[in-house]
């Protein structure tokens, strides 16, 4: 059953009266002709809904439930997976997927966030927001990957690390440190999708790659929009400002110069079409690792480094 937004409720009383039309057109050729033309008049209205979404409708769409997460990814776009699990020094955390793999053929090393897709499945995996074991273990994996000369393939959908009590005493913010330091510091290709949200320091923990990619109506900000509300305004009402202030679109990160490429999105997004959304996420991943075909470790890591240091410079001279 589809699960419709807010803003998507116009769009769900067509499809409905569709729906009821079609059950009741067994053989009554006007209904279907009906139902038919209910069809069309919902194509186009999502059309509308879509081409111009807000900030905050994007957030939305970002979060929504059935978009496919990483495991569907990994499942549909790598052959050959094998899980490794644990830091090797506290535990597995089921918030961060990662192992061996091909893509298209060529081996790697893929790591990302898991949300999970119902009630069972979201506990397990923490909705996505990993613990300082979660970020250990990504680099424990980037550098296995690092010496075996293996490009690292990461997918961001968190939206945030974990900020609980145990989760800090267990050094969460020099884990995620760390690991942004082990991703400059690699000398093999470091490519990243923001495949849904990519919530502040968890998400670039990940995502201080050679290449960064954002799907269409994904977001990627320093702060939740709720979490800027409430902070800036005293006020959780704020949030659709806080979105637009944020700037958080692949569209207005495309233009500030933070990540390389939009993957567009099936029409009315990624969870209407997942095998389609999750091709087109392929197929950039393969050519941004062609990208960096026969480069070596010096020039993959100043390329990294200098985009980076091009993102400060252009933020002064404006």
């Amino acid at each position: 059953m589809t699960q419709y937004l807010d803003f998507e409720k116009p769009l769900a009383d067509l499809e409905g009266k569709a729906e009821e039309l079609r059950a009741l057109a067994e053989s009554d050729n006007d209904v279907t002709d009906q139902a038919k033309a209910l069809d069309q008049k919902a194509k186009a209205r999502l059309e509308q809904l879509y081409t111009a979404l807000t900030p905050w409708q994007k957030c939305q769409v970002a979060r929504h439930p059935e978009r496919p997460h990483c495991r569907d990814y990994i499942r549909e776009l790598f052959t050959e997976y094998t899980p490794l699990a644990g830091d090797r020094n506290f535990a597995d955390d089921h918030a961060v997927l990662g192992g061996l793999a091909r893509l298209e053929g060529r081996s790697v090393v893929v790591i990302g966030h898991e949300k999970g897709h119902d009630t069972k499945s979201r506990l397990e995996h923490n909705f996505g927001m990993a613990r300082p074991e979660g970020y250990r273990k990504a680099i424990r994996l980037m550098e296995m990957a690092d010496r075996f000369g293996l490009p690292v393939v990461t997918l961001i959908d968190t939206p945030g690390a974990f900020p609980g009590k145990g989760a800090e005493e267990r050094g969460q913010s020099e884990a995620i440190a760390r690991s942004t330091q082990t991703c400059l510091r690699l000398g093999v290709p470091l490519v990243s999708v923001v495949i849904g949200e990519g919530g502040s320091g968890g998400a670039v923990a990940f995502a201080t790659a050679n290449r960064v990619a954002m799907l269409e109506h994904s977001i990627y900000s320093v702060i939740s929009p709720e979490g800027c509300a409430s902070i800036l305004w005293k006020d959780a009402e704020k949030t659709r400002e806080a979105a637009e202030a944020l700037r958080l679109t692949a569209q207005d990160l495309k233009k500030l110069g933070v990540i390389d490429r939009i993957i567009p999105e099936p029409v009315g997004g990624a969870q209407r079409s997942r095998t389609e959304a999750i091709l087109a996420v392929g197929r950039a991943l393969d050519e941004m690792l062609a990208e960096m075909d026969g480069h070596d470790a010096p020039r993959v890591r100043s390329d990294r480094r200098a985009k980076f240091v091009a993102m400060g410079a252009k933020g002064l001279t404006g």
